[in-house]
């Protein structure tokens, strides 16, 4: 029974050995752990949470866009009620003059802001003076306060 025992126990090392080897090189499972299952469900919690922010942010600025910017046809109706206001000063005799020949005012015939005028209310703004270029843009053109601070916002 000796020379079994000779031949048996090393081939029995042999085989444990052999199981150790191919157990150590066999590939470990390929799924994911719960700490990264977590991890990449929080990523995607987060995510869609950030799109709905940015939704969100989009419609509010679209609502104040909306509320804070007059429709096209809100500035035709503006700009036809400015040429009336305008020609009826002409037609009356109180239009502004600067006492120079040929001076057109700030507003011009067409319900438009003469140029230089439109440049002098921008360098206001822009010096930070937007009061004072609100206050010279509702003296010049009769227009409601929030209009006027409407366009000194734009410029």
């Amino acid at each position: 029974m000796g020379d079994v025992l000779l031949v048996i126990l090393p081939a029995l090392i042999l085989a444990a050995v052999l199981w150790a080897v191919v157990t150590a090189l066999k590939p470990r499972d390929s799924g994911i752990s719960d700490a990264e299952r977590y991890q990449l469900e929080l990523a995607v919690r987060s995510q869609a949470h950030y799109a709905a922010q940015v939704r969100a942010a989009t419609a509010a600025r679209a609502r104040v866009d909306a509320a804070t910017r007059p429709s096209q046809n809100e500035q035709q109706q503006s700009q036809q009620a400015e040429h009336a206001r305008t020609s009826l000063r002409a037609r009356t005799g109180t239009a502004p003059a600067a006492g120079q020949p040929g001076y057109q005012g700030p507003v011009l015939p067409g319900g438009q802001l003469n140029p230089q005028f439109a440049l002098q209310l921008q360098s206001l703004a822009r010096n930070g003076k937007r009061i004072q270029a609100v206050r010279l843009l509702r003296h010049a053109t009769h227009s409601d306060l929030l209009t006027a601070q409407n366009y000194v916002d734009r410029l």
